[in-house]
Protein backbone atom coordinates (compact mmCIF):
# COMPACT_ATOMS: atom_id res chain seq x y z
CA UNK A 1 0.00 0.00 0.00
CA UNK A 2 1.21 3.51 -0.72
CA UNK A 3 2.83 5.24 2.25
CA UNK A 4 0.36 8.12 2.19
CA UNK A 5 -2.54 5.86 3.16
CA UNK A 6 -0.83 4.11 6.11
CA UNK A 7 -1.54 6.88 8.66
CA UNK A 8 -5.22 6.64 7.74
CA UNK A 9 -5.29 2.92 8.52
CA UNK A 10 -3.63 3.24 11.90
CA UNK A 11 -5.66 6.32 12.77
CA UNK A 12 -8.84 4.30 12.20
CA UNK A 13 -7.60 1.40 14.35
CA UNK A 14 -6.48 3.72 17.14
CA UNK A 15 -9.68 5.81 17.11
CA UNK A 16 -11.84 2.70 17.14
CA UNK A 17 -10.11 0.94 20.00
CA UNK A 18 -8.52 3.57 22.25
CA UNK A 19 -11.70 4.31 24.21
CA UNK A 20 -12.17 0.67 25.19
CA UNK A 21 -8.49 -0.19 25.75
CA UNK A 22 -7.06 2.91 27.42
CA UNK A 23 -7.40 1.37 30.99
CA UNK A 24 -6.82 -2.31 30.05
CA UNK A 25 -4.37 -2.72 27.19
CA UNK A 26 -4.25 -6.05 25.42
CA UNK A 27 -7.70 -7.34 26.26
CA UNK A 28 -9.19 -6.31 22.92
CA UNK A 29 -8.23 -7.17 19.36
CA UNK A 30 -7.46 -3.70 18.01
CA UNK A 31 -3.88 -3.19 19.12
CA UNK A 32 -2.79 -6.83 18.62
CA UNK A 33 -3.98 -6.55 15.01
CA UNK A 34 -2.07 -3.30 14.54
CA UNK A 35 1.00 -4.87 16.21
CA UNK A 36 0.89 -7.80 13.78
CA UNK A 37 0.58 -5.44 10.80
CA UNK A 38 3.42 -3.25 12.01
CA UNK A 39 5.75 -6.19 12.64
CA UNK A 40 4.86 -7.63 9.23
CA UNK A 41 6.08 -4.36 7.75
CA UNK A 42 9.29 -4.59 9.83
CA UNK A 43 8.25 -1.72 12.09
CA UNK A 44 7.77 -1.27 15.82
CA UNK A 45 4.93 -0.21 18.10
CA UNK A 46 5.12 1.26 21.60
CA UNK A 47 2.16 1.68 23.95
CA UNK A 48 2.26 3.94 26.99
CA UNK A 49 -0.83 4.01 29.22
CA UNK A 50 -1.54 6.07 32.33
CA UNK A 51 -4.71 5.62 34.44
CA UNK A 52 -6.94 8.61 34.00
CA UNK A 53 -4.73 10.10 31.31
CA UNK A 54 -5.29 7.74 28.40
CA UNK A 55 -3.03 5.85 26.04
CA UNK A 56 -0.29 6.93 23.64
CA UNK A 57 0.45 4.57 20.74
CA UNK A 58 3.67 5.25 18.79
CA UNK A 59 4.20 3.42 15.50
CA UNK A 60 7.54 3.51 13.67
CA UNK A 61 7.80 2.34 10.07
CA UNK A 62 10.82 2.37 7.82
CA UNK A 63 10.59 2.80 4.05
CA UNK A 64 13.39 2.37 1.53
CA UNK A 65 14.37 5.49 -0.37
CA UNK A 66 13.21 5.22 -3.94
CA UNK A 67 15.19 6.58 -6.83
CA UNK A 68 13.70 10.02 -7.43
CA UNK A 69 13.40 9.59 -11.19
CA UNK A 70 11.72 6.19 -10.85
CA UNK A 71 9.44 7.55 -8.14
CA UNK A 72 8.31 10.41 -10.39
CA UNK A 73 7.61 7.99 -13.25
CA UNK A 74 5.53 5.72 -11.01
CA UNK A 75 3.60 8.67 -9.59
CA UNK A 76 2.90 10.02 -13.07
CA UNK A 77 1.75 6.58 -14.26
CA UNK A 78 -0.60 6.22 -11.28
CA UNK A 79 -1.97 9.72 -11.76
CA UNK A 80 -2.50 9.03 -15.45
CA UNK A 81 -4.33 5.76 -14.75
CA UNK A 82 -6.51 7.43 -12.11
CA UNK A 83 -7.33 10.32 -14.46
CA UNK A 84 -8.41 7.96 -17.25
CA UNK A 85 -10.62 6.02 -14.81
CA UNK A 86 -12.45 9.11 -13.59
CA UNK A 87 -16.21 8.58 -13.76
CA UNK A 88 -16.02 4.76 -13.76
CA UNK A 89 -18.42 2.89 -11.49
CA UNK A 90 -16.99 0.15 -9.27
CA UNK A 91 -18.91 -2.53 -7.36
CA UNK A 92 -17.01 -3.45 -4.18
CA UNK A 93 -17.68 -6.70 -2.28
CA UNK A 94 -15.93 -6.44 1.10
CA UNK A 95 -17.26 -7.53 4.49
CA UNK A 96 -14.65 -5.69 6.57
CA UNK A 97 -15.79 -2.11 7.23
CA UNK A 98 -12.29 -0.66 7.63
CA UNK A 99 -10.92 -2.32 4.49
CA UNK A 100 -13.97 -1.16 2.56
CA UNK A 101 -13.59 2.42 3.82
CA UNK A 102 -9.95 2.51 2.68
CA UNK A 103 -10.72 1.26 -0.83
CA UNK A 104 -13.75 3.53 -1.19
CA UNK A 105 -11.72 6.56 -0.06
CA UNK A 106 -8.87 5.81 -2.47
CA UNK A 107 -11.19 5.40 -5.45
CA UNK A 108 -13.62 8.21 -4.72
CA UNK A 109 -10.81 10.73 -4.15
CA UNK A 110 -9.73 9.96 -7.72
CA UNK A 111 -13.18 10.57 -9.16
CA UNK A 112 -14.55 7.03 -9.35
CA UNK A 113 -17.96 6.03 -8.02
CA UNK A 114 -18.04 3.07 -5.63
CA UNK A 115 -20.98 1.01 -4.37
CA UNK A 116 -20.20 -1.45 -1.60
CA UNK A 117 -21.80 -4.79 -0.69
CA UNK A 118 -20.87 -7.01 2.25
CA UNK A 119 -20.79 -10.45 0.64
CA UNK A 120 -20.91 -12.36 -2.63
CA UNK A 121 -24.67 -12.88 -2.65
CA UNK A 122 -25.39 -9.17 -2.29
CA UNK A 123 -22.78 -8.40 -4.91
CA UNK A 124 -24.61 -10.56 -7.44
CA UNK A 125 -27.95 -9.02 -6.44
CA UNK A 126 -26.54 -5.51 -6.94
CA UNK A 127 -25.08 -6.49 -10.31
CA UNK A 128 -28.37 -7.94 -11.57
CA UNK A 129 -30.38 -4.99 -10.24
CA UNK A 130 -28.90 -2.78 -12.96
CA UNK A 131 -28.51 -3.12 -16.74
CA UNK A 132 -25.40 -4.88 -18.00
CA UNK A 133 -22.61 -2.34 -18.32
CA UNK A 134 -23.81 -0.23 -15.38
CA UNK A 135 -20.73 -1.23 -13.39
CA UNK A 136 -17.32 -1.03 -15.02
CA UNK A 137 -15.63 -3.55 -12.73
CA UNK A 138 -16.04 -5.59 -9.54
CA UNK A 139 -13.53 -5.64 -6.67
CA UNK A 140 -14.05 -8.73 -4.49
CA UNK A 141 -12.54 -9.80 -1.21
CA UNK A 142 -11.85 -13.53 -1.28
CA UNK A 143 -12.99 -14.40 2.25
CA UNK A 144 -16.58 -13.22 2.76
CA UNK A 145 -19.54 -14.66 4.66
CA UNK A 146 -22.42 -16.48 2.93
CA UNK A 147 -20.62 -16.69 -0.40
CA UNK A 148 -16.92 -16.12 -1.06
CA UNK A 149 -15.63 -14.48 -4.20
CA UNK A 150 -14.71 -17.75 -5.90
CA UNK A 151 -18.33 -18.90 -5.75
CA UNK A 152 -19.62 -15.45 -6.70
CA UNK A 153 -17.27 -15.22 -9.68
CA UNK A 154 -18.41 -18.60 -11.00
CA UNK A 155 -22.06 -17.53 -10.78
CA UNK A 156 -21.37 -14.21 -12.51
CA UNK A 157 -19.53 -15.95 -15.35
CA UNK A 158 -22.56 -18.22 -15.81
CA UNK A 159 -25.00 -15.31 -16.12
CA UNK A 160 -26.59 -14.59 -19.46
CA UNK A 161 -25.76 -11.70 -21.75
CA UNK A 162 -23.17 -9.05 -21.06
CA UNK A 163 -23.31 -9.46 -17.27
CA UNK A 164 -20.85 -12.33 -17.55
CA UNK A 165 -18.14 -10.21 -19.16
CA UNK A 166 -17.69 -7.64 -16.38
CA UNK A 167 -14.07 -7.46 -15.14
CA UNK A 168 -13.61 -9.05 -11.69
CA UNK A 169 -10.58 -8.38 -9.51
CA UNK A 170 -9.86 -10.55 -6.46
CA UNK A 171 -8.49 -8.90 -3.31
CA UNK A 172 -6.77 -11.08 -0.74
CA UNK A 173 -4.23 -10.96 2.07
CA UNK A 174 -2.77 -14.20 0.69
CA UNK A 175 -0.36 -13.19 -2.03
CA UNK A 176 0.66 -16.74 -2.95
CA UNK A 177 0.80 -17.85 -6.55
CA UNK A 178 -1.80 -20.59 -5.94
CA UNK A 179 -4.31 -17.94 -4.81
CA UNK A 180 -3.69 -15.96 -7.98
CA UNK A 181 -4.06 -19.08 -10.10
CA UNK A 182 -7.29 -20.08 -8.35
CA UNK A 183 -8.75 -16.61 -8.90
CA UNK A 184 -7.93 -16.76 -12.59
CA UNK A 185 -9.27 -20.32 -12.90
CA UNK A 186 -12.79 -19.27 -11.82
CA UNK A 187 -12.92 -16.49 -14.39
CA UNK A 188 -11.47 -13.51 -12.56
CA UNK A 189 -9.39 -11.04 -14.53
CA UNK A 190 -6.75 -10.12 -11.95
CA UNK A 191 -5.53 -10.69 -8.41
CA UNK A 192 -4.64 -7.87 -5.99
CA UNK A 193 -2.80 -8.54 -2.73
CA UNK A 194 -3.59 -6.73 0.51
CA UNK A 195 -2.61 -4.31 1.87
CA UNK A 196 -3.69 -2.58 -1.31
CA UNK A 197 -0.96 -0.92 -3.33
CA UNK A 198 -2.55 2.20 -4.80
CA UNK A 199 -0.48 2.32 -7.98
CA UNK A 200 -1.12 -1.36 -8.69
CA UNK A 201 -4.85 -0.96 -7.99
CA UNK A 202 -5.21 1.80 -10.57
CA UNK A 203 -2.92 -0.01 -12.99
CA UNK A 204 -5.06 -3.16 -12.86
CA UNK A 205 -8.32 -1.24 -13.17
CA UNK A 206 -6.94 0.68 -16.15
CA UNK A 207 -5.92 -2.61 -17.78
CA UNK A 208 -9.22 -4.49 -17.31
CA UNK A 209 -11.67 -1.63 -17.93
CA UNK A 210 -12.06 -1.01 -21.64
Amino acid sequence: MSEEYLPHIFEEFTREHTSTESKVIGTGLGLPIVKALVEWMHGSIDVQSKPGAGTTVTITLGFPLADEAQKRVEEQDAEGDAARLRGCRILLAEDNDLNAEIVVTILEESGLTVERTADGERCIEALKAHPAGYYDAILMDIQMPNMDDYQAAKIIRDLSGNYRTIPIIAMTANAFDEDRQKALSVGMDAHLAKPVDVERLFGILRKVIR
